[in-house]
């Protein structure tokens, strides 16, 4: 299946992701903040990216804006699994390259759904999902 980086500053939500994703066949890689996502990001390509928004040392926002300009993650598909739902953070989600959103507390197959739809869409990043679980 996917590999796939996950990044949350909440241990028990990587745990909660990873035994999620991982039931789901998934390899997964985890960060606690966005600073330490993009030092594994930058030695490596993922096929995923699902990160926090809100988040010491680097936010998921500006993580995702950097990733973005890494060679190899300018089609990667990104959510942001978060417990900001409001119009304006969406928004500037999708500014800074947000694939999709999901928000906290989220429902495993829900989330397994849309990564499936997610990995599936990989070639085609002009159809932005978005995944209010």
């Amino acid at each position: 299946m996917a590999r796939i980086l996950t990044v949350d500053d909440s241990q028990v939500m990587r745990l909660m992701v990873k035994a999620t994703l991982v039931e789901a066949g998934h390899d997964v890689f985890q960060a606690a903040n966005g600073a330490e996502a993009l030092r594994i990001a930058a030695t490596d390509v993922f096929d995923m990216v699902i990160t926090d928004i809100n988040m010491p040392v680097m936010d998921g926002l500006a993580l995702t804006r950097h990733l973005r300009q890494l060679a190899g993650y300018q089609r990667v598909p990104m959510i942001a699994l978060t417990t900001e739902a409001t119009a304006a953070v969406k928004r500037a989600g999708r500014d800074a390259g947000a694939t999709a959103w999901v928000v906290k507390p989220f429902n495993p197959q829900r989330l397994i759904a849309a990564v499936a739809e997610l990995l599936n869409l990989h070639g085609d990043r002009a159809n932005a999902v978005s995944a209010d679980a």
